[in-house]
């Protein structure tokens, strides 16, 4: 027996979610709530971002803690399952065991649009002071406190930002809540030593 549901209402969570999604990669650092879905160990927002985004010619890969969610999304989205990194559309991590960003697709030059997406679970989100973000879609700089990172993600951030227009997006999920980080964004920490962008 599958385990989960998918979204209550296909077409209109579905449609929900798309718009909130563009909303957060389009300004950076601003926080939605996506549609509860019941997923085997996918986060809620985790889950409606798999719903929404992947199907079959958008793979997906899940970090083994997300594993028994295989079934599930290859039911609901008939998205393939792939065992390579760089074969992934999307990327399904828990921030406790995020894969660098060099070793996701970064696409090309002529198609950076071929670059993967990560989706990184994470403890909490807020608007709290913690990063500041700076860059297209942002009026001056925005807060946003991402808790359960570390703070070598700044770094593989700043190397990601780099490679423009390759490069990959991440989007934040805690919960049913998500912010996006697309690559064309700086973030820069507000705090030194004990960050709130740092979880121990």
């Amino acid at each position: 027996m599958l385990e989960g549901s998918g979204f209550e209402d296909p077409v209109h969570d579905a449609q929900r979610s798309f718009r909130a999604l563009l909303n957060v990669l389009s300004e950076p650092g601003t926080i939605a709530t996506l549609p509860q879905i019941d997923a085997p160990s996918l986060p809620a927002a985790a889950a409606a971002i798999a719903l929404t985004l992947t199907d079959r010619d958008a793979p997906a890969w899940l970090d083994p803690s997300f594993a028994a969610a295989a079934q599930w999304l290859r039911f609901f989205a008939g998205a393939p399952i792939v065992t390579d990194l760089r074969e992934a559309s999307f990327v399904f991590a828990p921030a406790a065991s995020r894969p660098q960003l060099a070793a996701l697709a970064q696409g090309d030059p002529a198609y950076p649009d071929r670059s993967a997406t990560l989706v990184l679970t994470v403890a909490a989100l807020s608007n709290d002071p913690g990063w500041r973000l700076s860059g297209p879609g942002i009026n001056g700089t925005r807060d946003l406190s991402v808790k359960g990172i570390d703070l070598d993600f700044l770094a593989d951030w700043h190397d990601n930002r780099a490679r423009f227009p390759r490069g990959v997006d991440v989007l934040l999920v805690a919960g049913d809540r998500v912010a996006g980080l697309p690559r064309t964004v700086q973030i820069e920490p507000v705090h030194i030593g004990e960050s709130a962008c740092m979880s121990r």
